[in-house]
Order: structure tokens, then C-alpha cells, then sequence
């Protein structure tokens, strides 16, 4: 072994010196106290020798020598904090390896340590082993206290969620997790679902979700999981309403499930839900603003003035708070403000627009965007451009929202080659951002030129091959002009496995059976989309679906309550000139 550095053992003897002279000031200064019997150090001379060597080494850079001497040290005196600091330097030296040996070594020095066991899980996890995990993680729940077992089990979906394969981890884990019972069991069931639904095992997170449920009925934890699952299994779904239908008022489950609704885009049936709470907990402003929110995106105008008026008059009611909640209400005041502006402007009353945006604060890009959106209303579509300029000193984030924005209001004001030059401009810009040559594609399409379309799609899906909204355009243009019938069907069947129930996408399903002949299916399909999202578009495709089969009545009724909605509509409008309906 080589001699320490000489002038690290000379740091070292200085310190020594230095404590021996603070001692025996300390002891000059302090009035005498009386005599207590001395406390036997357990260490000797050899041990301390050892020790100091060990950390002489690990100050000369020589952490592997140091990791030596201090672990045999450590495995002589089953000295916890001294593992500890073992494990410490290998991690420091960033060897995973020596430090699940250190850890390893604790566990068996001090079978009893519960600390020692659960650094080796954690050790394993970090290491990407998890099948050695099973046999010290028994160890660990077999020595720990009672009360702590469920929330070690609990948080081991945490420790492997950076793991390379999920699907691994469930198989090593699961017996464990299976073997549970009494007080751990609602936890392992907790475990189970969510590790199965990293693994993409939906049938087995379902049936723990269940369990997990039965177990604890009045729990967040089964629900909470079903809907982190409801994106990629429609069937969890169920498990929520089945909640609600017997505890209706669980108003913070309604209020989740309503914003995944909305994160699923189907706001009709996000709607429903905040309506209802709405009725239960009439003096929460934030499911008044959430109702009109979504009740402007429908387009139903009067429904959502009244509501966000309504979410107002409570955000008005002064409250005391804490500074966040102050904010919190200030910001729903902005929203409120804001959304009811776009309602007037939507309407057509220029002047209540422009009289709501005098409440808000602030130059924001949103409250930047409805100025520029009166401004290109009154004719002054330059003037408005220029609001939404990225400034010179603009982050690369806040330029490409900036540079979206002045594209959205060339597309708004029905300038489609301009929006195409400004997105293409954008997209030079961030060459890497799939998103920008997806807006690019939208507008070759508005511009006739499919065959660029279809080109720019295949970057978007080249470049982000889970990007649903590119699988489903290129499949909706191909059915919209009834081409390639087949290809555009395998297209949105794709798209409707990236993001299931997205009524936009089931409704180009539908579109696609429609031109396929498919009546029933069609009719099927589109009326789900219209339930999920009754937007304009997709009740003109339902409506030409119910004429093509008989159902004349029916159909208009869905053209005319569209058009109520939303009468400008440009595929509810050429769909009527189509069938020549008189609504």
C-alpha cells in the first residue's frame, strides 16, 4: 500500500493538534462540572490506525484503496455508520458495483439492519437488476417495523420507474408482491397495478385496480391508477363511473376524471361532468371556468358566458388566503376575462370583446393573441401580426409559441398561404420539431397540395413515430377524397391505438366505413365521436351518414343543432350544399 501523502498526513496531524488545543481551551474556559465516569471507546489502536489510512487514502484520490480498508474495517466492528460511508465513497466514485458489494456486506454483517437490506433494493434498482431483488427485499420486509412495510412496498413502482425493462421487473417482483396479506396486501395489490402498467400488462393492472378497490373502497389509489391507465385502456374508464355511480359525491374523483376527460379530447362528455359539479359544489369558481371553458370550445356561446359569469361572482366574493390561493384566484379572474372576450368576439360584438380585455392584466401571449385577433377582425391584420412578433431576447420556447400564434391568426383570418409561409419560416427555424411541419401539413392540405401534404405527414411520423394526429390526417385526407381506402383505414386504426377514444379520430373512422360502404358501422362510430365531441364537423359527417341511410329526420336534426353552434362551419356548410338540405 502506498505511504499517504505527506502533506495530507499533515493536514491531518494539524487537525488532531488543532482539536487538542480547542479541547483544552474549552476546558480552561468552562466551569468545572462534576466528574463522570469516562466512556470506553470501542475503538483500539489498530482500528484507529485503519481508519485513518482509510481516509488519508480516500483525501489522495485513492477511492478504491480507501473502499478496501474501510469495508474490512466496517465488516470487523459491524459498524452501521461506517457501511454507510462506505457505501457513500463507491457511489461517489460512481461504482454501482462496489457499493451493492458494500451494501451486500452490511446486510450480512447486521442481518438485522432493515437500512442495510433496503439499500441493496434500492442498490438493485439503481443497477437495473431487478432479478436479484426478490430475496433482499423479503429480508427487508420480514425486519422492518410493522408500520412501515406498506410504504416500502408502496414506493417500489418509484424506485424502478427508470427501469430498461418493465416487464422484467413485474416478473421478479410479482411473487413477492403476491405473497402478501393482511396489512401489506393493499399495498402490494397498489405495487401490482402500477409496475403492471409500466410493464403494458393492461389485464393484470386491471385486476389489481379491482382488487385494490374492493380492498380499500373509499381509497384515492385504485382510482387514481385507472385513470393514469384510461389513455391506453379504455376500459379502466369503467372502473371510474362504476365509483361514481355509488359514491356520487366523491367531487375530487368527478373533478379528475373530468380534466382526463378533457386531456382524452372529448370534451362533450368533460362537460357532463363538470355540469354535475356544478350542481354539487356550486360555490367552486374553478368547475364554473372549466364548464365555460369547454362550453366555448363547443361553441355554444350563451351556455359559456353564463357559466364563466357565474365562476366570477365567486372568484369576486373577497376570501382570505394564502399568497398562492390569492394568486390562484387572481389568475382565474384572467381566464375568466380572457375566455369571455373570445365568447364576445365569437359572437361578433367587437366592442364587449374589447371592453372584457380591459380587465386583464398583463402582456401575456394570450391576452397578446385576442388584441391581435380584434385587431385582424376590424381589418387591421398587419397591426395584429405585429403583437405577435417573438421579441429579440425571446427564449426558443416562447419564440416558437409567438411564431404559432401569427400562424393561427393567418389561418383564423383564412390566409392560408400566408400561415403556410409563416409556418414553413418556423419550421426552418426549429428544424427539429416535428409539431411545426405537422401545422405545415395542415396547411398544404387547406391549399389543395396533397401530395406535399402527405410528404410532410411522413416527416412528422418519420421523425415522431407515436405522433397520432399525422397517422390520423393522412388517413382522413385519403378517405375525404376516397382514395387508397384501404391504406387510410390502416392509417386510423394506427392512430386509434396511439390514442384510443379520440372522437376526432373515430370519427375519420367512421368517415373511412362511410366511403367504404360500411353504413351500420359508420353510423356506429360517428355517433360515438359526436357524443364524445360534438363539434361541427363530426356532426356534418354524422348528419351525411344518417341521410346516405334513410334517416332524414334525424339528420337534420343533427345539421341544425350544429349549426346553431357553429354556423360558419366550412364542413357543416359544403356538406349541406352537398345533400342540398333545408334547415
Amino acid at each position: 500500500m502506498p505511504l499517504p501523502h505527506r502533506h495530507a498526513l499533515g493536514r491531518a496531524v494539524a487537525a488532531a493538534v488543532l482539536l487538542t488545543a480547542l479541547h483544552a481551551h474549552a476546558e480552561d474556559a468552562a466551569p468545572a462540572a462534576p466528574a463522570e465516569p469516562p466512556t470506553r471507546s470501542a475503538m483500539d489502536a489498530p482500528l484507529f490506525y485503519q481508519l485513518l489510512i482509510g481516509e488519508l487514502e480516500l483525501s489522495n484520490g485513492q477511492a478504491g484503496v480507501a473502499f478496501q480498508v474501510l469495508l474490512d474495517a466496517a465488516q470487523r466492528t459491524g459498524d452501521e455508520a461506517l457501511f454507510k460511508r462506505v457505501v457513500n465513497i463507491a457511489l461517489q466514485a460512481r461504482a454501482g458495483d462496489q457499493a451493492l458489494q458494500a451494501a451486500r456486506a452490511w446486510g450480512d454483517t447486521v442481518p438485522a439492519s432493515a437500512e442495510a437490506h433496503q439499500t441493496v433494493v434500492q442498490l438493485l434498482a439503481l443497477l437495473n437488476k431487478p432479478a436479484e431483488v426478490p430475496k433482499p427485499l423479503t429480508t427487508l420486509l420480514r425486519v422492518s417495523p410493522a408500520a412501515q412495510r406498506p410504504g416500502l412496498i408502496a414506493a417500489l413502482p418509484r424506485l424502478f420507474q427508470r427501469a430498461s425493462d418493465p416487464k422484467a421487473v413485474l416478473a421478479a417482483l410479482g411473487p413477492v408482491l403476491k405473497a402478501q396479506t393482511g396489512d401489506t396486501k393493499a399495498a402490494a395489490l397498489f405495487a401490482e397495478a402500477r409496475l403492471a402498467m409500466a410493464a403494458g400488462d393492461n389485464n393484470r393492472a386491471l385486476t389489481a385496480i379491482r382488487q385494490l378497490d374492493a380492498a380499500l373502497p373509499d381509497g384515492d389509489d385504485a382510482m387514481q391508477i385507472a385513470l393514469d391507465l384510461m389513455p391506453t385502456e379504455p376500459r379502466a374508464e369503467a372502473l371510474v363511473t362504476e365509483r361514481l355511480q355509488r359514491k356520487p359525491d366523491q367531487h375530487a374523483l368527478r373533478q379528475a376524471y373530468a380534466r382526463a376527460l378533457v386531456k382524452a379530447q372529448r370534451p362533450g362528455d368533460a362537460m357532463r361532468e363538470f355540469r354535475a359539479l356544478t350542481e354539487a359544489t356550486p360555490d367552486n369558481p374553478a368547475v364554473w371556468l372549466a364548464l365555460g371553458a369547454l362550453e366555448l370550445e363547443l361553441k355554444q356561446l350563451p351556455a359559456a358566458e353564463a357559466a364563466l359569469r357565474e365562476g366570477l361572482k365567486r372568484l369576486d366574493v373577497p376570501a382570505a388566503g394564502t399568497d398562492a390561493e390569492i394568486k390562484a384566484r387572481a389568475d382565474g379572474r384572467q381566464s375568466a376575462w380572457l375566455l369571455l372576450s373570445q365568447a364576445a368576439e365569437q359572437r361578433g360584438d367587437l366592442k364587449a370583446a374589447e371592453a372584457a380585455l380591459q380587465n386583464v392584466d398583463g402582456a401575456g401571449l394570450d391576452v397578446r393573441y385576442r388584441r391581435a385577433s380584434l385587431l385582424a377582425r376590424q381589418g387591421k391584420l398587419a397591426e395584429g401580426r405585429k403583437l405577435l412578433q417573438p421579441a429579440a431576447d425571446a427564449s426558443d420556447a416562447d419564440a416558437r409559441a409567438s411564431l404559432l400564434a401569427g400562424a393561427q391568426l393567418l389561418r383564423e383570418q383564412q390566409d392560408y398561404v400566408g400561415a403556410f409561409e409563416a409556418l414553413k419560416a418556423a419550421a426552418e427555424r426549429f428544424p427539429d420539431d416535428p409539431d411545426l411541419v405537422y401545422e405545415q401539413a395542415m396547411m398544404s392540405e387547406k391549399l389543395g397540395r396533397f401530395d406535399e401534404m402527405e410528404a410532410l405527414l411522413r416527416r412528422v411520423i418519420q421523425a415522431k413515430p407515436d405522433h397520432h394526429h399525422a397517422y390520423n390526417a393522412l388517413g382522413y385526407s385519403l378517405a375525404e377524397r376516397n382514395v387508397r381506402l384501404a391504406e387510410a383505414k390502416q392509417l386510423i386504426e394506427f392512430a386509434l391505438k396511439l390514442a384510443p377514444g379520440e372522437p376526432f379520430i373515430v370519427d375519420s373512422l367512421g368517415w373511412v366505413e362511410f366511403r367504404l360502404g360500411n353504413l351500420p358501422e359508420a353510423t356506429r362510430l360517428l355517433k360515438q365521436a359526436h357524443a364524445g365531441r360534438p363539434d361541427a364537423e363530426i356532426a356534418a359527417h354524422l348528419g351525411e351518414v344518417l341521410w346516405a341511410s334513410g334517416e332524414q329526420d334525424e339528420a337534420r336534426r343533427v345539421f341544425a343543432e350544429a349549426a346553431r353552434r357553429d354556423p360558419g362551419n366550412e364542413a357543416l356548410r359544403e356538406a349541406l350544399e352537398r345533400l342540398k338540405v333545408k334547415l
